[in-house]
């Protein structure tokens, strides 16, 4: 039986995007990933549970929009995996965090705020996996 890590989450950003760089070239952007849910408990009084995700985008072009075009509060769709890493803390005691992994090839982030004016085009929207909406095709091929 095969097996499958797929992560999908609309949420809204807690903070700005931060970038690093490797000394091998590489680079990574990190995001803080607020997703809430809410319900009406057994009185009917509003419940709200939020959890915050880690976030860290290893391709290039979408950490490019993601630092250009994101900021806290931003509403943003991330499709990648999930990723355990084990590190070790100012005290050497092991310490494992669990983050969502947008890697080079695969993954995808949709920017869901909509621009000034009111409609979102292709300067606030990247894919990488994912098909264009059919609003955002301006070629004139006939078929």
């Amino acid at each position: 039986m095969s097996s499958l890590n797929k992560v999908q989450l609309i949420g809204s950003l807690g903070a700005d995007p931060e970038s690093r760089s490797f000394q091998n070239g590489g680079s990574v952007v990190n995001l803080r990933l607020a997703t809430s849910e809410s319900w009406k408990d057994r009185d009917g009084n509003r419940q709200e549970k939020t959890e915050w995700h880690t976030v860290a985008i290893f391709n290039e072009g979408l950490g490019k929009v993601a630092t250009s075009y994101l900021r806290k509060g931003s509403k943003v769709y991330i499709e990648g995996t999930l990723q355990t890493r084990k590190w070790q803390d100012k005290d050497g005691a092991d310490r494992y965090s669990t983050e969502v992994v947008v890697p080079k090839f695969g993954g995808g982030l949709v920017l869901l705020d909509k621009r000034e004016g009111g409609t979102a085009s292709n300067s606030t929207r990247a894919t990488h996996g994912f098909a264009p909406a059919a609003a955002d095709l301006d070629d004139d091929v006939p078929f």
